[in-house]
């Protein structure tokens, strides 16, 4: 195990701008290619390529005129969720539901000068669609954290796609959290085609003006694909989960290590870095840790050990040193666990979500604590924020000019626009005002 986690002590300028860099998906051609084609024969195809696609990668020759999950389908689902799941996701609902509702904010209206007044008004993109993995890992926590903010913001037309099981069937505890929080129109298709399907619509399955949920790297593709014709939006480029732990002698060495190994069984490709400083008795305990919980993990064993050997101890001379780093790095999840906590919660510039102190795992900001787990990865924390209820609406402004505001405001416009040419721009200011 001790050579399944590098360690860089006291790295060079060059070696520490080399830890920014994560796998991509775009670097495979032949991949991209292949979503190509997959995206154009539903384009072209619809129902009938969405069927193929589906037999070929999920292994189920489905019944595309019952591709839409019936009341009968959710009741079963029903029946297979056992109470303690039920009360779980009560509780992760009502504290998502709460940090979320509070994002929720009345536009005001400003008379930015005498007799012309200016405002906002939020209006919730009509048709928008969720994509949600199933399979071994079913991200019913992914529903809520789409599904919430997608409801509170007020969107009306909300689909859902998975992928179905060989038996036809999409995971039942997907079921059960989109039926709770009242999403019912759910299809029974993944991948590619599921993407496309949203992108372009079929005979079934509505299209949408917006993208959202996480996927392998063909979903994450198909996403960027269909984003970049300008088919639809999307939530926010994605990449392989992504976790930085910033600590010192002060972070418990059996919860880091702990920290981790979560986000290190999500994929081979997680990115997954300690920095620290000089400490050499801690950084031991921490790699002991590291062997001691390894050894006694039974789920996805292999994932972790990939994505461990690919993940580092980063050891600075400062912490100061530290949080430049990861500044540039831009980390999806950031736990800051050191000594004068809040000084370097303050010293954040760019990070998905950050988590604070020895009890703040990024575990319970995945499910339950309130905040969105649906953040930008790959440096995107640079410039992009975290799913909100921002996601789901479109801002218009308004203005109401009197004929005062507008001869208030005239000199200035027509000085403006003669500068740049537009002379029609200056009488359609004029002609109003010479009546």
């Amino acid at each position: 195990m001790d050579n399944m986690i590098q360690v860089y002590i006291h790295p060079t300028y060059k070696t520490c701008q080399s830890f920014l860099k994560r796998t991509s998906y775009k670097e495979d051609s032949k991949l991209t290619d292949s979503i190509f084609s997959i995206i154009n024969d539903v384009k072209n195809f619809g129902n009938e390529a969405v069927r193929k696609y589906t037999r070929i990668y999920d292994h189920v020759d489905i019944d595309i005129k019952n591709i839409q999950v019936t009341e009968k389908d959710f009741q079963k689902a029903n029946t297979k969720i056992s109470n303690e799941l039920k009360k779980s996701i009560e509780i992760a609902y009502k504290n998502i539901e709460c940090f979320h509702r509070n994002q929720i904010h009345k536009e005001s209206k400003i008379e930015v000068i005498k007799g012309v007044s200016c405002w906002r008004k939020s209006i919730p993109i009509e048709k928008i669609g969720f994509y949600i993995p199933g399979g071994s890992s079913p991200l019913l926590s992914t529903v809520l954290m789409l599904g919430i903010p997608g409801k509170l913001a007020g969107c009306k037309n909300i689909i859902l796609c998975s992928p179905p099981n060989k038996n036809g069937d999409i995971h039942p505890s997907i079921l059960y959290t989109a039926k709770y929080i009242g999403i019912s129109r759910i299809y029974k298709i993944g991948g590619v085609q599921a993407i496309a399907a949203m992108a372009y619509g079929t005979d079934s399955i509505p299209s949408v003006y917006k993208i959202f949920g996480p996927g392998n790297s063909y979903v994450t593709i198909a996403k960027q694909i269909v984003s970049q014709k300008g088919i639809v939006s999307i939530d926010m480029p994605a990449g392989p989960s992504e976790i930085v732990i910033m600590a010192d002698d002060q972070a418990n060495p059996e919860y880091v290590a702990s920290d981790l190994l979560s986000q290190s069984e999500h994929d081979p490709e997680s990115y997954i870095l300690l920095v620290t400083i000089d400490n050499k008795s801690w950084i031991r305990s921490v790699k002991k840790e590291l062997k001691k919980q390894f050894f006694h993990i039974n789920e996805k064993k292999n994932i972790v050990k990939k994505s461990l050997k690919k993940s580092k101890i980063i050891v600075l001379s400062s912490l100061k040193e530290c949080m430049n780093l990861i500044n540039q790095i831009a980390p999806e999840h950031l736990i800051i666990n050191c000594h004068n906590l809040s000084y370097w919660s303050k010293k954040v510039i760019n990070a998905g979500s950050v988590f604070l102190g020895n009890y703040s795992p990024v575990s319970v900001g995945d499910y339950a604590s309130g905040t969105n787990h649906v953040l930008p990865t790959y440096g995107y924390a640079k410039s992009y924020s975290g799913l909100s209820i921002d996601s789901f609406i479109k801002k218009v402004t308004f203005q109401k000019i009197s004929r005062k505001g507008l001869q208030n405001l005239s000199e200035c416009v027509n000085i403006l626009s003669s500068e740049e040419g537009l002379i029609a721009h200056k009488k359609s200011v004029n002609i109003r005002l010479n009546k």
